[in-house]
């Protein structure tokens, strides 16, 4: 994934930037990066193409509702590249938002929430709250096992959700598409000053 490039068809966010009744930012539509974590897909890729269940979902979700998905990567169970990956794609001028799967639960390898939390500068934890809440709908009380989090990183809204998809379909529908144009007008809303809102978001 390379710094500053931008899919074809790229909007610059000040293109996409309305705002809401009561007068708050909103971008609308969002883009976002996607990235699945899982060390076995990782190893099945070197070989062909594999399959992505949660990451699909997402997408999916996403572009039904008018949005769009700019980046899709795969990474292993690995801290430094879960970060890095991360990193990268909030520094993307299309990149409005980032959504992980994958390595919120228990086991040793499970280190996407140490990985992603560092880097975010505010976090939200009534996503985790919430995602937790309508998950004990659906698996009761496993709900207690997924670390799901969410956070505002150099003014993207991140969120880490666990690989499963129906996980990813649940967090995505009932919370992400409903509040992400609103939570990344409300971050960049400082940058609203009439310049691209992309090229002062690679070099702030």
């Amino acid at each position: 994934m390379t710094d500053r490039t931008t899919k074809p068809g790229f909007v610059p966010v000040e293109d996409r930037r309305t705002q809401d009744d009561h007068g708050h930012d909103v971008i609308d539509p969002f883009y976002a990066a996607i990235v699945t974590v899982s060390t076995s897909r990782s190893r099945e890729a070197a070989s062909g193409p594999v399959d992505d269940p949660g990451g699909d979902a997402a997408e999916g979700i996403l572009r039904e509702r008018g949005h769009d998905v700019t980046v899709r990567e795969l990474v292993p169970d690995d801290y430094a590249r879960i970060r890095t990956t991360v990193q990268r794609a909030i520094d993307r001028p299309d990149v409005d938002a980032v959504l992980t799967t994958g390595g919120t639960g228990v086991t040793a390898d499970d280190v996407t929430v140490e990985a992603v939390s560092g880097v975010f500068e505010k976090t939200l934890p009534g996503f985790g709250e919430l995602f937790r809440r309508f998950s004990y709908d659906e698996v009761g009380t496993r709900a207690v096992a997924t670390r799901a989090v969410a956070g505002i990183a150099r003014g993207a809204p991140v969120f880490v959700l666990p690989g499963s998809a129906n996980a990813v379909r649940l967090a995505t529908e009932a919370i992400i598409v409903e509040e992400t144009p609103h939570l990344a007008g409300l971050a960049t809303s400082h940058r609203n000053d009439g310049a691209d809102g992309g090229a002062e978001k690679a070099h702030d």
